[in-house]
């Protein structure tokens, strides 16, 4: 009884070192790297319950995207001393990850992404000048995340996306952009003020020559109707004299004369004899005075 126990224990025994020693398990986004006394073997392990030799050993690389942050300083094509935060999104592909534990290891991000990404941040903020960075931060982002995937896609790292999220500069830079910047803003009022200033006076000029030609133009206009009047009334009444001496006849005359005569003759007349004649007045009064004669 004792002998069978002994047996069943050391089954187990046996059992349990197999299970722990012959079998490994890879979890679900890594890949398994074998190792065989510390070399590598050319085979990768999905994830799941794999079976093993003794003797080998089990790596998980992580293949899922990953994100870390990281911060540095860098100086702008003007020597000017920048503070940088920014994150990176990577992953690695699983189809080499055996190549670069074998040529890097698991701690590829310190060894090998980080320092190279440094170094592209460095050489990407030193072709602007200070005042530049900001403006482009996009730009910034964009190019060395570029120059980064070109340098580390032979490992099978991908690079995913980088972003600058702050760009900090000294304080006596930042005092000096302030008060260019006021200075800026000062000019620019200054200028605008100055324009509005400028195309008030040249409104109003042009106002005045506006109003000095309006009033040419209508005392023209008066004088030329004026004129115009003038003629035209200097030829009706010429057309009319014409009209009336072409239609003046002895008659008329005749008529004109005695319609508008008083019915008093007049007391002398002329003849051909420079003597002047007397005429006897035949009015009223000569008639009164003949009938009392008689």
């Amino acid at each position: 009884m004792k002998k069978s126990l002994i047996i069943v224990i050391g089954v187990l025994v046996i059992a349990a070192l197999i299970a722990t020693t012959c079998t490994a398990t890879v979890e679900t986004g890594y890949t398994g790297i074998v190792t065989t006394f510390g070399r590598v073997e050319d085979r990768t392990m999905e994830a799941g319950l794999h079976l093993k030799s003794p003797f080998q050993r089990i790596i998980a690389m992580d293949n899922r995207e990953q994100k870390t942050s990281f911060t540095t300083e860098a100086f702008s094509s003007d020597i000017q001393q920048v503070n940088i935060t920014g994150s990176i999104n990577y992953a690695i592909n699983k189809a080499t990850a055996m190549t670069l534990f074998r040529e890097v290891g698991t701690d590829y991000f310190n060894k090998l992404v980080n320092p190279r990404m440094l170094e592209i941040t460095k050489g990407v903020f030193s072709k602007y000048t200070a005042e530049n960075l900001v403006a482009n931060r996009q730009t910034l982002s964009e190019s060395i995340r570029d120059g980064l995937y070109a340098e580390l896609k032979d490992y099978g790292i991908n690079v995913i996306s980088l972003s600058i999220e702050n760009i900090d500069f000294t304080d006596a830079f930042t005092d000096a952009v302030e008060a260019k910047q006021v200075a800026a803003q000062r000019k620019l009022q200054a200028e605008i003020e100055q324009a509005q200033m400028t195309m008030e006076t040249q409104q109003q000029a042009e106002r005045q020559r506006i109003n000095a030609e309006a009033a040419a133009n209508v005392a023209k206009i008066n004088a030329d109707a004026d004129a115009y009047a003038v003629k035209v009334r200097s030829e009706a009444e010429a057309e009319a004299n014409k009209l009336i001496a072409e239609s003046l006849t002895e008659h008329l005359i005749r008529f004109n004369e005695i319609k508008t005569w008083d019915g008093k003759l007049p007391t002398f007349m002329a003849g051909e004899s420079s003597a002047t004649l007397p005429i006897l007045n035949l009015g009223t009064d000569a008639a009164g005075t003949a009938a009392d004669g008689e």
